[in-house]
């Protein structure tokens, strides 16, 4: 049986007709799910009492549940979710001054194999269904919602490749930005890639305004082969120009570059001037990152010195680059650390 919570609105409404429904009625069950955050079908007053028994037939509530959570002196609160199939995702919700942001994993686990790491500790299990992703958004704005608050924004950067996950992950992005559910806006979502070409390819024929992030972390071919395998499949020279593309087909939105700074490693002048020539033709932003470590891999921060000094010559060159504000630093911050921990 699937969570009513795994369908888009236009899904669900392709759902109604097949069931002898009109497509309005799948806006009264958005409206239930969403508006009212009923938990049962027998609270759906205005369906008729037969067509709620067949719903129950083919649909359950099931959402993640909390299983672990890690609040931060900053406010960060980090969380384990349990799946219906008993594995475990982390979800972290964060404060800023324009909101409240949901970092959302897609994975359980991740093949990637990034070196710096800590999603990669525990390799894939499988991809996560749309409700699955959709209810990590949802516990924390239950959490919200006490305070008067609520979910305002939304990253898909947790654990996992999103674009390994592709079609999950384009309903979950429906449902967040459907006015008839959680009215998140499009351009306060964002979904990150290490760089799967042919979906970025894909992505920029969607139609969507939101946002979309790379995750490149150096500026040469030789140092991201060591860093992030996917490389090898998709090198800078082919990267580059999918971007740009992405750019031209989705009516010039630019995209973001991740780049953590690692001490020793790609955090120098020279990297800076080398990224700063790689990324120039993508008129692309710089979301600079100091490196939150993981004893696993044995990397280490940049110093702030030279997260200044890389940050200042990208600005010198005109290039749009900001410093990521740093979460959850007295607790299992990094992405994949708090279920590593746990699965120990």
């Amino acid at each position: 049986m699937n969570s009513i919570y795994s369908y888009s609105l236009e899904e669900l409404t392709k759902i109604m007709l097949a069931m002898g429904q009109s497509a309005y009625r799948s806006k009264q069950i958005f409206s239930w799910l969403y508006k009212k955050r009923v938990k049962s079908f027998d609270e759906m007053n205005d369906i008729s009492l037969s067509f709620r028994e067949e719903l129950k037939k083919n649909f359950d509530f099931f959402l993640p549940t909390i299983d672990v959570m890690e609040k931060s002196k900053d406010g960060t609160i980090k969380c384990l979710f349990k799946l219906r199939d008993g594995e475990r995702v982390e979800g972290v919700l964060m404060h800023y001054v324009y909101g409240y942001s949901v970092c959302v994993s897609s994975q359980v686990g991740c093949n990637m194999s990034c070196a710096f790491c800590a999603s990669g500790l525990l390799k894939k299990k499988r991809n996560l269904t749309p409700d699955e992703m959709l209810g990590q958004v949802l516990a924390f704005d239950e959490i919200l919602r006490k305070d008067g608050n609520h979910v305002t924004h939304c990253v898909v950067m947790g654990t996992g490749e999103p674009f390994d996950n592709y079609d999950n992950v384009l309903s979950f992005i429906r449902i967040l930005n459907s006015p008839f559910a959680l009215d998140i806006g499009a351009r306060h979502i964002t979904v990150s890639t290490c760089g799967v070409v042919p979906s970025i390819l894909r992505f920029g024929k969607e139609g969507l305004q939101v946002n979309l992030a790379i995750s490149l972390h150096a500026p040469t071919n030789e140092l991201r082969d060591k860093l992030m395998p996917i490389n090898k499949a998709y090198p800078l020279e082919k990267l580059i120009p999918a971007i740009i593309q992405y750019g031209n087909d989705s009516n010039g939105r630019r995209v973001t570059f991740e780049y953590i700074l690692i001490k020793g490693v790609n955090d120098s002048i020279e990297d800076a001037k080398k990224l700063e020539r790689l990324i120039r033709p993508t008129f692309g932003f710089v979301n600079l990152i100091p490196y939150n470590p993981v004893v696993e891999n044995g990397y280490e921060r940049a110093d702030d010195e030279s997260v200044a000094l890389f940050h200042n010559y990208l600005l010198s060159k005109k290039v749009k680059s900001t410093i990521r504000k740093e979460f959850g630093s007295d607790i299992d911050a990094a992405c994949g650390q708090l279920r590593a921990k746990y699965e120990r």
